[in-house]
C-alpha cells in the first residue's frame, strides 16, 4: 500500500502572500499515541509523543497494527484579544491512511465508511470542513484524528491545514487536482492507449503478411499490455475500497505485482521497438518477474511489506537499467529510417530514468517516489503515443506554422504602433522646440533691440532743442546693428571669440557711453586686458554675456536715476588646471529696488531673461540692491562644457 507523502502546514505557513491576522489559527503542538486494543475509539490517556505531519506510525511503532490517535492543538491568538472572534475556521486534511475519523474538540467531522477490514480507503483523498463555531473554545482547541490501518502499508496522517475558509478551500482544490484528478487523467490515457494499441496489435497479428507480425507489431502489443498494467497500478490511488480483494494488504500486494508486470512490459516493448534480439536476457527478466511475484504473494502479512519494499526497489532498478541499455542501442550506427524513432524513444526513456533516479535518491520515504512515478506515468504514455503515431509530428509542424504566421502579424502590428508612437513624439519635440525658440527670440528682442530703443528714447529726452537729422540717422543705424547682431546670434556657427576682453566690450562701451554722457552720468570702465592663458569664453557665452550687460545697463538707464555707473570685467585666478573664473560687475548709485518683491511678483521680463541666459551658459547671477547702491554681478567658470555650445 502506498502512503500519503505530503507535509503538515497551516495556512499561515503556505499563505505567505497574505498578511497574517492576529487571530488567525495557529498550530502549537502535534502529538500521536497508540489507541488501546480493546477500546480504540477512546482517546489515549498516556503515551503521547511529538510528531511531524505527514506521519506514518511505522517509524515510531514498526509492529503496531490497529489505530493511532493524532492530537493537533491550535489557538487563535491572545485570549483577551481573540476571545470574541467570530471568523469561521476551516480544517483541511490531505488524507488519512488507510481510513479513520476526524473530530474538532468533541464534535465528529468525518468518519470513513468502514473502520474494520475490509477497510475503506481514504489515504489519497483530501477533505476539508468548516469547524462548528459552537464547539470552539476561547483559548486552545484540539483536532483529534484517528488513523486505522496495518503498519505494513504505511498507515498514518497526511498534511493538515488550518485557516480561513477561502485559503483552505483553495488548498483543497490544489490537493484534489494533485491527488485525484492527475491520476484520473493518467488512468483515462492508459485505458485509451491499451485499447488502441492492443487493437492494432490484434489486427496486425491476424494479417497474412509476415512482416506485419514482426518486431514493430509486437511492440504495439507490449505497449498495450504496459498501459494495461499501469492502469491496474493506478487503481491503487483511485479505489475507495479494497474490492475485489478481501483486505488492504492483499490490495497492496496486487499493486506491487502490477508494477512488476509494468516493468516487464516496458523492457519487452523496448526490445521489440528497437529490433533487439536478446533471448537470454528476456528469459532472465521473466524469471525475475516470477520471483518478485512470489516474494510478494508468499510471505505472511507481518513481513509482506518488507518484502514488497525490496521488490519495489528492485523493479525500479530493472527499469533504469533497461533505459540506459537502450541509450547504447539507439545512438550506435543504424539504418536512417529507424535512427530518428529510436533516438526519440531513447530520449524519452533517458528523461524518465533521470527524473526517477533523482526522486529515488532524494527522498528517504520511497512511497513519495512512488507518487512521483504515478504522476509521470501520464507523461510517459503521451510521449510514447506521440512517438508511435507519426501524424502527431505533422500536427506539430502545422501548429508551428500557425504560430509563425501569428507572430509575423503581431510583429507587423508592433512596428506600426512603434512608428506611430515615434511620429507623435517627434511632433511633440518639434512643438516644444518651436516654443522654446519663440521664448528665446522674445528675450533677445527685449534685451537687444529693446535696449537700443531705450537708449534712443533716453537720448531724445535728454537733448534740448531736438536732434539733428544726422543724429537720428545714427540712432537708427545703431538699432539696425543691434538687429544684425541678433540675427548673427541665431546663426552663430561662423562667429569667433574676440582676442581680448577689451575688443569684446568695445562696441557695447561705445554705444552706452554716449547715452550716459548725454544723461549726465559719470561712467567708469575697468576691463581686463587679456583672457586667461588657458581658457576663454565660447562664442555662445560671449553673446549671452553681451545680452546680460545690455539688459543690466538698460535697466540703469530706465529705472535707476543714478549719477555714477561702474562696469568691471575681471579674469580671476585659475580655479584648477581646467577652469578659471570670469567676473562681470555693474554697480550704480541709484535709488535701488526690492529684489525679492520684483522676483516674487514675476512681472520683470528683463530679470527673467537675465536669469535664464545665465543658467543657459552655466553662470551665476546675483542682484543686490539698496537705496544708493545696486550691484549686478555675473560669475562664469571658463573651461566647463556647455550644452548650448
Amino acid at each position: 500500500m502506498l502512503g500519503v507523502s505530503v507535509h503538515a502546514q497551516t495556512m499561515e505557513q503556505t499563505g505567505a502572500d497574505r498578511a497574517p491576522s492576529v487571530c488567525a489559527p495557529r498550530i502549537v503542538a502535534i502529538q500521536a499515541a497508540r489507541a488501546a486494543v480493546q477500546t480504540p475509539w477512546l482517546h489515549p490517556v498516556d503515551g503521547w509523543i511529538d510528531v511531524r505531519l505527514p506521519n506514518f506510525w511505522a517509524r515510531q511503532w514498526p509492529d503496531w497494527n490497529g489505530s493511532v490517535w493524532y492530537r493537533i492543538d491550535w489557538e487563535r491568538g491572545p485570549t483577551g484579544v481573540c476571545a470574541t472572534s467570530t471568523s469561521p475556521v476551516a480544517l483541511g486534511v490531505d488524507g488519512v491512511s488507510i481510513t479513520g475519523e476526524v473530530f474538532s474538540n468533541g464534535d465528529l467531522l468525518w468518519r470513513g465508511e468502514s473502520l474494520v477490514e475490509p477497510l475503506s480507503r481514504h489515504w489519497n483523498v483530501p477533505n476539508w470542513w468548516i469547524l462548528p463555531a459552537s464547539g470552539l473554545l476561547p483559548g486552545k482547541n484540539s483536532i483529534w484524528i484517528r488513523a486505522v490501518g496495518p503498519a505494513s502499508v504505511s498507515a498514518g496522517v497526511g498534511a493538515v491545514r488550518l485557516g480561513d475558509v477561502e485559503s483552505v478551500s483553495k488548498a483543497y482544490g490544489s490537493a484534489q487536482w494533485r491527488q485525484r484528478t492527475v491520476y484520473l487523467i493518467n488512468a483515462v490515457l492508459c485505458a485509451m492507449a491499451a485499447a488502441l494499441f492492443l487493437l492494432v496489435w490484434g489486427l496486425g497479428w491476424r494479417s497474412s503478411r509476415p512482416q506485419l507480425r514482426d518486431e514493430l507489431t509486437q511492440a504495439y502489443g507490449w505497449f498495450g499490455l504496459m498501459a494495461l498494467c499501469w492502469l491496474a497500478y493506478l487503481s491503487t490511488y483511485l479505489a475507495h475500497t479494497p474490492w475485489p480483494w478481501p483486505d488492504s494488504i492483499t490490495r497492496s500486494r496486487f499493486s506491487t505485482i502490477a508494477l512488476i508486470g509494468y516493468a516487464l512490459c516496458v523492457c519487452k516493448f523496448t526490445f521489440r521497438f528497437g529490433g533487439q534480439r536478446l533471448p537470454r536476457l528476456e528469459k532472465a527478466l521473466l524469471v525475475l518477474a516470477v520471483l518478485g511475484c512470489a516474494m510478494v504473494l508468499l510471505p505472511p502479512n507481518e513481513t509482506a511489506m518488507q518484502w514488497s519494499n525490496t521488490v519495489w526497489r528492485s523493479t525500479m532498478v530493472v527499469f533504469f537499467v533497461n533505459g540506459l541499455q537502450f541509450q547504447w542501442h539507439a545512438w550506435r550506427p543504424q539504418p536512417v529510417e529507424r535512427k530518428l524513432s529510436h533516438r526519440l524513444l531513447a530520449l524519452c526513456w533517458l528523461v524518465y530514468v533521470l527524473i526517477g533516479a533523482a526522486t529515488l535518491f532524494s527522498f528517504t520515504d520511497f512511497w513519495q517516489v512512488a507518487r512521483y512515478w504515478a504522476a509521470l506515468s501520464g507523461l510517459s504514455v503521451i510521449g510514447l503515443v506521440m512517438l508511435l503515431l507519426g501524424g502527431q509530428l505533422v500536427r506539430q509542424m502545422r501548429r508551428m506554422e500557425g504560430f509563425n504566421h501569428i507572430l509575423t502579424e503581431r510583429v507587423a502590428d508592433a512596428r506600426i504602433e512603434l512608428a506611430q508612437s515615434l511620429a507623435r513624439e517627434h511632433a511633440q519635440a518639434l512643438e516644444n522646440a518651436t516654443l522654446q525658440e519663440r521664448i528665446r527670440l522674445a528675450h533677445d528682442l527685449h534685451d537687444g533691440l529693446g535696449g537700443s530703443l531705450v537708449r534712443g528714447m533716453a537720448l531724445v529726452e535728454q537733448t534740448k532743442g531736438g536732434l539733428s537729422q544726422a543724429r537720428v540717422l545714427s540712432l537708427l543705424k545703431n538699432m539696425r546693428d543691434d538687429l544684425r547682431q541678433l540675427i548673427d546670434q541665431g546663426s552663430s556657427v561662423g562667429a569667433t571669440v574676440p582676442q581680448t576682453p577689451v575688443q569684446w566690450i568695445a562696441p557695447l562701451r561705445h554705444r552706452f557711453t554716449s547715452i550716459f554722457d548725454a544723461m549726465g552720468m559719470e561712467t567708469q570702465w575697468s576691463i581686463a586686458r587679456l583672457w586667461s592663458a588657458e581658457h576663454r569664453p565660447s562664442v555662445v557665452q560671449c553673446l549671452a554675456l553681451t545680452r546680460l550687460l545690455e539688459e543690466a545697463l538698460s535697466n540703469v538707464i530706465k529705472h535707476s536715476q543714478a549719477k555714477q555707473v561702474l562696469v568691471s570685467v575681471e579674469v580671476g585666478e585659475e580655479l584648477s588646471s581646467s577652469q578659471s573664473m570670469l567676473t562681470i560687475r555693474i554697480e550704480d548709485n541709484g535709488h535701488g529696488f526690492d529684489v525679492a518683491a520684483v522676483q516674487g511678483a514675476g512681472l520683470s521680463v528683463g530679470m527673467r531673461s537675465m536669469a535664464e541666459r545665465a543658467k543657459r551658459i552655466g553662470a551665476q547671477l546675483q542682484v543686490q540692491s539698496a537705496p544708493g547702491r545696486t550691484v549686478v554681478s555675473i560669475r562664469l567658470a571658463l573651461g566647463v562644457g556647455v550644452a548650448s555650445d
